[in-house]
């Protein structure tokens, strides 16, 4: 699913908001997730999952079109753990 379909689909099931609306209270959900874990924090949905953040090391990687060995630099990434009845749902037709 893509934002403009969450939006899409958001305003079929609240036909009470209007659309800019439904955009504002999308775009704060997403952009208090992306602060929080800026700042080092951590998002639990219960049912859902987890945001958070995982530092990595510098390493040397390389180009893959030159095939030139390149410094890459420690960084922190976004990580994302489901919750128990995600997986479950998930797997639920194996």
């Amino acid at each position: 699913m893509i934002r403009s379909e969450l939006l899409e689909k958001l305003a079929n099931e609240n036909p009470e908001l209007k659309p800019d609306e439904i955009e504002k209270i999308v775009d704060l959900f997403f952009n208090q997730i992306t602060q929080k874990l800026a700042e080092g924090g951590r998002i639990e949905l219960r049912g859902f999952g987890a945001f958070s953040t995982r530092q990595r090391k510098p390493r040397i990687g390389r180009n893959p079109r030159t095939g030139e060995s390149v410094e890459v630099p420690a960084k922190r990434v976004p990580y994302f753990k489901p919750g128990k009845e995600i997986r479950e749902r998930l797997n639920k037709n194996r």
